[in-house]
């Protein structure tokens, strides 16, 4: 009888990594470009029969040879990744996998959030989390609307974006994504936003969490067409803010117009088209200009590459100038 054991699989060890990408490519699962941790369930013999990964908080490519699924080697590398995610401090964790694999997954202890059909189902390792996010969050009164942004810096554009929605509601959530991979971390993004909105009033800060997550993280491996993956994450992210949104009674979502990002652009047409059937209104505002060209958070930080204060100054808050001006220092 074959025993099996758990090891690491470093990007340094050639032919456990080449084995790795076979057993991926069997199984009909593209490599994610981002992980950070990586195991493999090897046999007496060290041949690889099963894999799974982890990125932050999430678990990734996790993967079983065809030969073996079945016998609980799929739980063996859930239970070693669950637990070096809590060995690291990671205790709420997430996973997205294919509508076919959900009961599996259920009976490892993740639950289910949101879903597209036959595409993808976004899952987590809490019960109540996601409703208990949901009862964290402070509510207001009246007519009100919503944004979420990353604003990697904060720049004029969101400014002008939620100073559109203040006008028509009495109350604005501003969502925050905290998902920690920009060029800027959160804790500098949170406070920039605060501070260039702060004399706006009537607007309530919310943190996304996990649950609301950039096109760049999002994992496409397990889809049989990866190039539908930001129609998939924006399905998902409707079916979540959708679910906020009755909870807080927000009429309204609030997205700036996409010149430059295709991606952006798809994401904002899917919100367009799926919030209003759900009952909430998707508005979309036109950018905001400055020098001739719309204002957008990559021109500042291609700017701030080059060390042109002068043009950046024309594009940001004074609060977000005065803190890139520190980063010369």
């Amino acid at each position: 009888m074959s025993r099996y054991s758990i090891l690491q699989i470093h990007p340094s060890d050639i032919r456990l990594r080449k084995e790795w990408e076979e057993l991926l490519h069997r199984e009909g699962i593209e490599k994610d470009l981002n992980i950070d941790y990586t195991i493999g369930l090897v046999d007496d013999k060290h041949r690889l029969l099963a894999t799974g990964s982890c990125f932050r908080n999430s678990l990734r490519c996790l993967a079983v040879d065809s030969r073996h699924q079945g016998t609980g080697l799929l739980a063996q590398i859930v239970t070693a990744l669950v637990d070096y995610q809590y060995e690291r401090g990671n205790t709420h964790l997430f996973l997205y996998t294919s509508c076919d694999k959900v009961h599996i997954f259920n009976e490892l202890g993740f639950h289910e959030i949101a879903r597209v059909e036959d595409k993808a189902v976004f899952m987590e390792n809490r019960k109540d989390g996601f409703i208990s996010y949901i009862k964290g969050l402070v509510n207001g009164f009246g007519v009100q609307g919503a944004i979420v942004m990353n604003a990697n810096p904060f720049t004029l554009g969101h400014r002008w974006l939620v100073e559109q929605a203040c006008k028509e509601n009495d109350y604005v959530h501003l969502f925050i994504v905290s998902e920690d991979i920009s060029q800027f971390p959160f804790a500098i993004r949170e406070r920039l936003v605060r501070e260039g909105t702060s004399d706006l009033g009537k607007i309530i800060y919310h943190t996304t969490s996990s649950y609301m997550v950039s096109t760049s993280t999002f994992p496409s491996y397990f889809l049989k067409e990866p190039d539908t993956y930001v129609e998939v994450q924006a399905l998902l992210d409707a079916q979540i803010f959708v679910k906020i949104a009755k909870v807080l009674d927000i009429s309204t979502r609030y997205v700036g117009e996409e010149p430059i990002s295709v991606v952006t652009n798809i994401y904002n047409s899917i919100l367009k088209k799926v919030l209003p059937i759900q009952g909430v209104t998707c508005k979309e505002i036109p950018r905001l200009e400055a020098l001739g060209q719309v204002i957008s958070a990559s021109r500042v930080r291609e700017l701030l590459a080059r060390k042109d204060y002068d043009t950046i100054k024309n594009l940001v808050p004074e609060s977000t100038y005065k803190y890139l001006l520190t980063l010369d220092n």
